[in-house]
């Protein structure tokens, strides 16, 4: 095993490791597959909440999952990205912020970002058993991997589109320089903790923060009520100008021969350690903060399950028919000859748009009127949020599905739901009294 996959390997496991702490807060799964929900004591209080589980009984399923996800979301922690260079850390970083809940990751741009995957164009990058054809693995430094092997390249597929996913539930937020980013975290009052491997840092731990305060809190917490935690480019951390703007510099206790981690698995272990010291940062928002989330959501989910298939690929051809009029039009400012066909092809772009707009507009618009009356009403929440066996596909090819030892798992296994659809739901909510009577 070379030292690159040996590195990668530790990485997913000390951030699988992370994950599952977190995972320990959750209530443990009732034995009893038919029910949905179960009564659960809160040992510091003694009160009795309910806690709902995924099931394919369930209905409203993604908007209860949806709304479970937001009551759990916080506003009090950002996470700062400063100049990271890696696109994979990148990724990483971004699943790890919504997978724990934090909802805002401010990005400071890095002068180049080096690519670890390049596909194809007119490769479909949700299509992962014909990527490895079209694909080519790099280093983080930049040179190819020439012996990078089809499922090497599968897997980093399959990674990038996980964050992809993960993307389209969190607000980024893009600065050019430092000096612009923390001006506007001072403006909207976060406190600022950067990462840092200097002895000057403070030990991420409860005996660290109290020793830092002079054996005090923040008015009785860990944390401070505004804060947002900084994590600096792979090789060298956090910038001296971050530095000497941080109220305070952490780092977390290693115990091994390697004093430093992989900056997407240092991202996640730090931000698992905030909620472990200051557990009200889960669900910090304002009930203002969570109705935008629910009309911005609610809307996402249904758009991306209004249409048919008929329509989903109508809408996809006639975007990669726009795609390809633009390569044209750039061979066309740039001076060079174009043949009959592409002219051909270009000619008709203005007429392809405005189908592709007419398609989009009528979706936005259908959308939100199947949520309108959800938004102010929210269904009770999916507070558990693992998911049921019959609901965990996972992103990887359907050969791999079919081969020993992942065939018949749970993770490879599709189950068709026709009870409680949430397409359905969302369809029937957009019809007229007329197509409802017919």
């Amino acid at each position: 095993m070379n030292s690159s996959t040996s590195s990668f390997l530790a990485g997913a496991a000390c951030t699988a490791a992370a994950l599952l702490l977190y995972q320990s807060y959750s209530t443990l799964k009732s034995d009893s597959r038919s029910s949905t929900s179960k009564q659960t004591t809160k040992p510091d209080d003694g009160e009795v909440a309910t806690t709902c589980f995924d099931s394919v009984d369930l209905d409203q399923r993604m908007i209860r999952k949806a709304e479970g996800a937001i009551r759990k979301r916080t506003s009090r922690l950002i996470i700062v990205v400063e100049r990271c260079t890696n696109d994979h850390n990148y990724s990483a970083i971004l699943r790890t912020a919504e997978a724990l809940g934090v909802q805002n990751i401010w990005i400071i741009s890095p002068q180049t970002i080096n690519a670890t995957l390049e596909i194809d164009h007119e490769t479909d990058e949700n299509n992962i058993d014909n990527i490895g054809e079209n694909a080519t693995l790099r280093r983080s430094s930049g040179p190819v991997v020439r012996a990078a092997t089809e499922s090497e390249k599968k897997d980093r597929a399959m990674h990038h589109l996980y964050a992809r996913k993960a993307t389209e539930w969190l607000d980024l937020r893009d600065f050019e320089d430092t000096k612009t980013c923390i001006q506007s975290l001072r403006e909207e009052g976060y406190q600022i903790w950067a990462t840092d491997l200097g002895q000057e840092a403070s030990c991420l731990t409860e005996d660290g923060i109290r020793q830092h305060l002079g054996g005090g809190t923040y008015n009785g917490k860990l944390i401070p009520n505004k804060v947002a935690i900084v994590f600096g480019t792979e090789a060298v951390g956090c910038t001296t100008e971050m530095l000497n703007a941080a109220d305070l510099r952490v780092y977390l206790p290693l115990r091994g021969f390697a004093d430093s981690l992989n900056l997407s698995v240092a991202t996640a272990l730090v931000v698992h350690q905030m909620f472990v010291l200051d557990p009200s940062l889960e669900g910090a928002m304002t009930e203002e903060e969570r109705r935008e989330l629910r009309q911005a959501w609610y809307a996402k989910l249904a758009s991306q399950r209004l249409l048919s298939s008929a329509e989903k690929r109508r809408r996809a051809k006639l975007t990669a028919y726009l795609e390809g009029c633009e390569s044209i039009d750039k061979k066309m400012k740039a001076g060079e000859r174009i043949d009959k066909e592409e002219r051909e092809k270009w000619s008709k772009m203005d007429a392809k748009r405005a189908e592709l707009n007419a398609i989009e507009e009528k979706l936005a618009a259908d959308s939100k009127k199947a949520v309108k009356e959800l938004v102010d009403n929210p269904p009770s929440p999916i507070t558990d949020m693992r998911r049921a066996d019959e609901h965990r596909i996972c992103f990887v090819g359907k050969n791999t599905k079919k081969a020993s030892p992942w065939q018949g798992m749970p993770a490879t296994r599709k189950v068709a739901v026709t009870k409680y659809a949430t397409a359905q739901f969302f369809r029937e909510r957009v019809e007229t009294e007329e197509e409802k009577k017919d």
